[in-house]
């Protein structure tokens, strides 16, 4: 979707909010140089440690001030995410320095998963990163082409959401399980709660155990079967995606 819209070249490319590097790597293959930025030491470290691509850098910056870029340099720049940390007067004046004309902005982020096969199972909770990325206004003279892609999973079964979908998978209800524990939140969580263990380390369960549960008692369909945590579900996400591009 984003390549689709995205008119510019394929010489540089900055991951603002790279995290461990997943974006990054990904973007690899498609600029011929590609820079991850993240103000995290830890994350930073972690995305050099997981990347054998020679053309992506990692940088420990704040996506606002980026001096070891040059002016007129950049065909993308990508937020997955991350997007809705950014400080955004300094961020677009940072940006309307180093972007080529012609060159792409994609800003995304996603939230609450839905399981769309078992709508009982599914509790929805806030939507802010959606309604944060709403607030994200690239300066209409400096950027054209903008657009808003959303996406609400509906509680009917597949597809029946509002929006342009594009964030889905099928997973089982075991991954879904671990899925959660990779939540910021869940580690917060798990700093205020050293005594509630996951019972597959051999303690009386944590909040991604009683989550699993929870679902498992709400769906006729999982408690009636031998391995519910084996069962592969369908996973629609809350979420939206920003795009402009550079005039």
């Amino acid at each position: 979707m984003v390549f689709a819209y995205h008119r510019g070249g394929h010489d540089t490319c900055l991951d603002l909010g790279c995290g461990h590097g997943l974006i990054a790597r990904f973007l690899a293959p498609k600029f011929k140089k590609v820079y991850g930025i993240d103000p995290s030491t830890g994350m930073i470290e972690q995305a050099k440690n997981l990347t054998k691509e020679q053309n992506v850098e990692f940088v420990q910056a704040a996506a606002e001030s980026l001096p070891f870029i040059e002016d007129k340099s950049v065909d993308m720049v990508v937020a997955g995410v991350a997007a809705h940390w950014f400080s955004y007067p300094p961020l677009f004046a940072e940006l309307q320095r180093v972007m080529k004309p012609g060159g792409t902005l994609a800003f995304w982020g996603y939230y609450d998963h839905f399981f769309v096969d078992y709508p009982k199972g599914t509790a929805p909770g806030s939507t802010i990163m959606r309604e944060k990325l709403r607030a994200i206004q690239p300066p209409t003279d400096q950027w054209a082409d903008i657009q808003r892609l959303e996406y609400q999973p509906g509680l009917n079964g597949p597809d029946s959401g509002e929006g342009t979908k594009f964030m889905e998978a099928e997973i089982t209800l075991g991954q879904a399980t671990e899925y959660v524990r990779t939540w910021s939140a869940y580690q917060r969580w798990k700093d205020d709660h050293p005594d509630q263990v996951r019972r597959s380390e051999g303690g009386t369960g944590d909040i991604a155990d009683q989550m699993l549960e929870a679902i498992i008692k709400s769906e006729d369909g999982l408690r009636d079967i031998p391995s519910p945590e084996d069962k592969v579900v369908k996973i629609e996400w809350v979420s939206a995606l920003v795009l402009a591009r550079k005039l």
